[in-house]
């Protein structure tokens, strides 16, 4: 373990002489590159110095105990031995977790999509809850969120709703979110009381940009017409809604909420080449045999992963095991306690399958 880490602390010392490099200084696509080479490996880096001093005083005090000279001190020793054991076995199964292959998409922004499911109304009313569930927790980490796309119902739901959140490490908290979401409550809809079981998909897609996904126009048919609201009504007197029509996959991607048909069609190529993306993401995957989110599911939108039942102010998700009786926290974003559990399942998973093939 020291052997790998100090070969990542000598890449990061390369690193730094290559940022303070004046012939690199003036490529600043490589010094953004570097930059973010070195700010990866930092963690990593700290960690090692902290096992390199663990390291020294555990040697220094095993050098006290073999000292027959030392033999008042050999007390005390013991106990810093122990100590010392213990924190190296923590700092090392820590530095394991470092050193374990990143998710390269971890770093990207994100396009969530919400759909309501089973449950009619009350299911485009769970997707607005899922909405403002995720919005409230991306403000509380300093995120930004733009809504793409909509299409509302009469009594503010969303049978569908596409937004982007925009931030540090936002794929890297996001992307175990994807899945069927499935609430136990009595609809306001609902006369008689009875507890009803509806609905939401949410599918999590990393945000690219037009150099990684060429879309070619010969593949996309361009459809503008005019937009309209909920219940039909008329939101644009001219036509700048925009559906595009990918040829070869037959993904339909539509956005009116911009005024501006321009606006509109960015965002809709925007949506697209994330689908897309995650479609060549989905064949690789399938190509070796490992999904990238076999660890807490497979992340198909048919498999049910959290249910918020109102009525014992429960959530569980189903993936890791995990309940929590703070569901109008966790209704209002707060949402850590069930994405740090769903990492460190993912870490532990990551970890066994090295451990095995060594």
């Amino acid at each position: 373990m020291l052997d790998k880490l100090a070969a990542v602390a000598a890449h990061y010392e390369e690193v730094e002489r290559q940022l303070g490099d004046p012939v690199i200084s003036g490529d600043f696509a490589r010094v953004r590159e570097l930059a973010r080479e070195r700010s990866d490996l930092e963690p990593v880096v700290a960690k090692y110095h902290e096992l390199r001093v663990a390291q020294d005083q555990l040697d220094q005090a095993r050098a006290i105990l073999a000292d027959p000279a030392q033999a008042d001190l050999h007390g005390l020793a013991r106990e810093e031995e122990a100590e010392l054991e213990g924190r190296i076995e923590t700092l090392t199964q820590e530095a394991r977790t470092l050193l374990l292959p990143k998710d390269p998409n971890d770093d990207r922004n994100v396009i969530v999509e919400i759909r309501g499911g089973t449950g009619g109304e009350e299911a485009a009313l769970f997707a607005a809850d899922l909405l403002r569930m995720y919005t409230r927790y991306a403000e509380n980490r300093g995120w930004r969120t733009e809504i793409l796309s909509a299409t509302e119902t009469g009594i503010g739901g969303y049978k569908e709703v596409i937004f982007q959140v925009t931030g540090q490490g936002a794929y890297s908290r996001l992307k175990f979110e994807g899945g069927v979401h499935r609430v136990q409550r009595v609809p306001a809809t609902e006369a008689s009381g009875r507890i009803h079981t509806s609905t939401a998909t949410v599918a999590v897609l990393p945000e690219v940009d037009e150099v990684e996904i060429d879309i070619p126009d010969k593949d996309v048919e361009i459809e503008i017409y005019k937009s309209a609201g909920a219940g039909g009504q008329n939101v644009q007197k001219n036509s700048t809604a925009v559906r595009l029509r990918h040829l070869p996959t037959g993904l339909v991607v539509q956005c009116q909420d911009e005024r501006s048909q321009l606006q509109n069609k960015l965002r809709a190529f925007s949506i697209l080449r994330a689908r897309l993306y995650d479609l060549e993401q989905e064949k690789q995957d399938r190509e070796v045999g490992d999904s990238r989110r076999s660890m807490v599911g497979t992340g198909e939108r048919s498999e049910k992963i959290r249910t918020y039942n109102y009525p014992q102010s429960r959530v569980t998700d189903h993936r890791v095991g995990l309940t929590s009786y703070r569901l109008e926290q966790v209704i209002n974003g707060d949402i850590d306690e069930f994405i740090d559990e769903l990492l460190a399942a993912d870490q532990a998973r990551r970890m066994q399958a090295i451990e095995t093939a060594q």
